[in-house]
């Protein structure tokens, strides 16, 4: 038996609804995906303005042939689409003392920097690769594509755990091989990119550095919008349906199956299987909610720990900047207890760690000619631990932002800008019905990891599926785009039996 002919729902359009709805379609399962905005993307939205282009986030692209596997598997080309553009440097780290780090995958220019801070962590350096290479494949290789949905499969993954060390935290794994108290701020802050405390989150997420060393970093030409378009325009070739503007409000279940799925212009329709895209404490809660089940997983997660949230500033200036790099950290005088503010203490603190995306340095595509388009986002603490006014607060945090970038970067930054908003939690949590205003849904400690994690497959609705930041295995773009692989293999078998 196979699972052709039958009609499957997807709830959500980000890279993980999407990159399930393509491998559902492409085995030949009839396939609808409903979108609550005006366009898909999920997170990955993004707004024109005065001729910029704004891309919501996220912007950072690795093992983009994850990517192309969508493709691939009908005999179809990723580039007939979208257009991936090479980053390089991948990231420039850059202190309020003037030190400036620019990480890449050329070895010889990486060493040369480390010389420059602490010759001595050369060999320390060599060693963490290593150490990111066992990471990539215990974590990331044998089990980000592995459902795990009962406790024996948690049981079986121990082995990759303690190979890879994975009780220890991101930033003591760096530690061990780094002295430079920059160097170690550099390699272990990209665990902030998917919602995890470098100070806490486990060892084996330092697997993103083999990620970016092998596959490199990559940008879509004209945006991270035309890759979620491409994505959506390959769907549709296969025969796939998006349905936008119409928010799900209810999963109808009759006993323990999903039935049908409702909107809120009052269109319903009955599905075979349906998987959720969406924020899993409003699947649950709220479109569950009239079942059993529903109702206890709610409960359930509400006691979960959550990733924390952003204040993004989008800015469109006058000029091009070809010594700012398409990414940029600016750190501030603190980086440890900046990220216990963040983290624990749930405060807005008077100094922070600004990531500034610049994509016009890669592609002037985005932006007018002559102009710029840049986003400065700060890791802030989500709303269920800093509880303020962002309709108050947060044009004077923008403000403050801006006039750091122009204080460290452009120093005439306010009478280039052209146009600038922001997009604060509640933002998130209003737009995306995000649990808290959550960037990134659970934090991804080792008790929140795995089968700890919300299951790709329900363990009481049996045809109600997951996909996502908030299943397994987590946030972050191949993490999204390996939950679709992991929930498209299961609904393909259940679909066929």
């Amino acid at each position: 038996m196979t699972a052709e002919g039958k009609r499957a729902c997807v709830i959500g359009s980000g890279f993980g609804g999407l990159s399930l709805a393509i491998r559902l379609q492409a085995a030949g399962v009839q396939t609808t995906v409903v979108e609550a905005r005006d366009q898909p993307g999920g997170r990955a939205y993004h707004w024109r303005r005065d001729g910029f282009t704004f891309d919501a986030g996220p912007t950072v692209i690795t093992d983009a042939d994850t990517l192309r596997e969508l493709w691939q598997m009908t005999g179809h080309d990723m580039a007939e689409d979208v257009e991936l553009l090479p980053v390089t440097p991948f990231c420039r780290f850059n202190w309020p003392d003037g030190t400036l780090f620019d990480y890449s995958d050329d070895e010889a220019a990486v060493q040369k920097q480390i010389a420059r801070l602490e010759p001595a962590d050369i060999a320390g350096y060599d060693a963490f690769l290593d150490y990111s290479a066992t990471a990539y494949d215990e974590g990331y290789r044998k089990l980000a594509t592995v459902p795990f949905l009962d406790p024996m499969s948690m049981v079986e993954a121990v082995p990759a755990l303690v190979k890879s060390k994975a009780w220890r935290s991101v930033y003591e794994v760096v530690s061990q091989h780094i002295r430079n108290d920059k160097l170690r701020q550099a390699l272990s802050f990209p665990t902030l990119l998917i919602g995890g405390n470098p100070l806490s989150t486990r060892a084996i997420y330092a697997l993103s550095h083999k990620l970016a060393q092998d596959g490199g970093v990559w940008w879509p030409r004209g945006g991270t919008n035309r890759l979620v378009a491409a994505m959506a325009r390959h769907l549709e070739r296969l025969g796939g349906t998006i349905r936008l503007g119409d928010p799900v409000t209810k999963i109808h279940t009759l006993g323990n199956r999903a039935t049908e799925v409702e909107t809120r212009s009052g269109w319903r329709e009955r599905f075979a299987a349906v998987a959720s895209n969406a924020d899993v404490v409003h699947t649950y809660r709220d479109l569950l909610g009239d079942n059993h089940r529903g109702r206890q997983m709610a409960r359930k997660l509400a006691g979960k720990r959550y990733s924390p949230s952003a204040f993004i500033v989008h800015f469109g200036v006058e000029g091009t900047w070809p010594g700012i790099p398409h990414h940029t950290v600016l750190f501030g005088p603190r980086y440890e207890g900046l990220l216990k503010d963040i983290f624990d203490h749930g405060v807005l603190p008077a100094d922070f760690a600004i990531y500034l995306h610049h994509p016009t340095v890669t592609d002037p595509s985005v932006a007018p000619q002559g102009k710029s388009t840049f986003y400065a986002l700060v890791p802030v603490a989500h709303l269920g631990k800093l509880a303020i006014d962002w309709g108050e607060v947060g044009p004077l945090l923008e403000q403050r932002v801006l006039a750091e970038v122009s204080r460290r970067l452009i120093p005439d930054l306010a009478d280039r800008i052209i146009t600038k908003f922001h997009y604060a939690p509640r933002d998130f949590a209003m737009d995306l019905s995000a649990h808290l205003g959550s960037a990134f849904s659970l934090e991804p400690t080792l008790t929140q990891s795995a089968w700890f994690r919300p299951h790709n497959r329900d363990d009481v609705i049996g045809n109600l599926y997951l996909v996502g930041a908030g299943t397994h295995p987590g946030a972050g773009i191949p993490g999204v785009v390996a939950s679709a692989k992991v929930t498209a293999g299961l609904m393909l078998q259940d679909l066929a039996g």
